[in-house]
């Protein structure tokens, strides 16, 4: 189970690592130049349009359900780690909401304004530091799990602990 779980995390750090590649090369980090990308830019060269809502849709489409299922693997998995359910708690919601923020700020800044571009801008990092997150405390917890006697109050651990399992 270890192996399956680090090879699935191996794959879950190259994602991570082409989400910095497709940013670098179809995004910057200057408002303007991704309110240009969603919203067109009439006075560059050829007159860039804004990008196709069927574009988006499709590319929506896509992301929703895949980032779903991969944070839905991701949450899961945390669940199985000691740390307090709060904690637990706090951070599946943030997860999920942040990819939410982050897939629906290009829709933000085509149809709501190129202020929202910073609102892009920050979605991306906070998802790509969460996702980060969430791949190294599941390596550290594959690779030094914590015995239920050892558990910390609140945890699936400490309860099996409390009831003699």
């Amino acid at each position: 189970m270890r192996l399956i779980l680090s090879l699935f995390l191996v794959y879950m750090f190259l994602f991570w690592v082409t989400n910095w590649v497709l940013w670098s090369t179809k995004m910057s980090f200057d408002p303007a130049q991704i309110a240009a990308y969603y919203r067109g830019d009439p006075d560059s060269e050829f007159g860039a349009p804004p990008r196709p809502v069927a574009a988006m849709a499709e590319n929506s489409h896509q992301h929703l359900f895949a980032m779903g299922m991969l944070l839905l693997t991701l949450t899961h998995l945390l669940i199985f780690l000691p740390i307090p359910l709060r904690l637990k708690g706090t951070l599946v919601v943030s997860t999920f909401l942040t990819a939410l923020l982050e897939q629906g700020s290009g829709w933000f800044i085509r149809f709501g304004g190129a202020g929202f571009a910073w609102l892009k801008i920050g979605s991306f990092l906070a998802l790509q530091a969460i996702l980060l997150g969430l791949v190294v405390v599941l390596f550290v917890g594959i690779l030094r799990p914590v015995p239920a006697e050892r558990g910390i109050r609140g945890t699936p651990q400490a309860l099996l602990a409390r009831r003699g399992g």
